[in-house]
């Protein structure tokens, strides 16, 4: 059974990091709130935003409470941001740590009658991975899977060519990054996204989300090197709106204009 937390209110001046190592939230139980180990762990939230939802105004907001979770300035040369949803947090996040940014398009398979519930991914690298834990529950037919998958090697292409027009493949070598999104939810398409950086060169990939499922977040944490997530939540039902007062979808018009203004 998975245990919930009591959520706790506090102001923006009283966020406290809390370490956790990725064990404790394997099965998506958050560790009591005094816990916090000394030693550098993969997994880092704030106890004053834990449980709670509605914690961020919008996506921008969120990427400027992101920037307050240690480490995530030192020893890191780039941020990327996952479009679409996770280009406002990085755009708000990366001067704030004084680092450029680019982006790694990473897109989750939805299912024909849901585009929010995804069963794989497709990388900017061409990476295709379906979720074999997922894809059984949806019955769909070897075609359907394929025409999934087709559609999103379009989208994923379409969105590499409008969001880094002109510019070279990503290439990472040696660098130390950190992964931008808006939200954690199944955590694949972010399994994807990070093993694909790593294979476009990246030596050290640190996941930044505003918010994240407990569980995700454990899973994500055993590909990365570090998940930073200023919102943990556990329970049943998790959808990362909830983490949002104002939420709507980002569109590939509005990623152009802002990483346009960042550049």
């Amino acid at each position: 059974m998975i245990r919930r937390c009591p959520s706790r209110s506090a102001s923006f001046e009283e966020e406290k990091p809390l370490v956790h190592d990725r064990a404790c939230l394997a099965g998506g139980r958050l560790p009591p709130a005094e816990y916090a180990s000394p030693v550098p762990a993969p997994i880092v939230d704030l106890l004053a935003l834990r449980e709670r939802v509605h914690v961020f105004a919008d996506r921008a907001d969120a990427g400027a409470r992101l920037a307050t979770l240690p480490g995530l300035k030192a020893g890191n040369d780039l941020v990327l941001a996952i479009p679409a949803g996770g280009v406002p947090v990085a755009v708000a996040l990366a001067p704030r740590l004084d680092l450029p940014l680019d982006v790694a398009v990473v897109s989750k398979i939805t299912l024909p009658w849901n585009t929010e519930v995804g069963y794989g991914a497709v990388a900017f690298d061409g990476t295709i991975r379906l979720d074999e834990r997922r894809l059984p529950f949806f019955n769909l037919s070897q075609r359907e899977v394929a025409e999934g998958v087709r559609r999103t090697q379009e989208k994923v292409a379409l969105r590499v060519a409008r969001a880094r027009p002109g510019a070279p493949a990503l290439a990472l070598q040696g660098k130390a990054v950190v992964l931008v999104d808006d939200g954690l939810a199944s955590g694949f398409t972010m399994e994807v996204a990070v093993d694909a950086v790593r294979r476009a060169g990246a030596a050290r990939v640190t996941v930044a989300t505003p918010t994240g499922h407990a569980e995700s977040a454990a899973r994500v944490a055993a590909v990365a090197d570090a998940v930073l997530c200023a919102n943990l939540r556990s329970g049943p039902s998790f959808a990362v709106a909830d983490a949002y007062r104002a939420w709507s979808d980002v569109s590939d018009d509005e990623v152009e204009r802002l990483l346009a203004a960042a550049r």
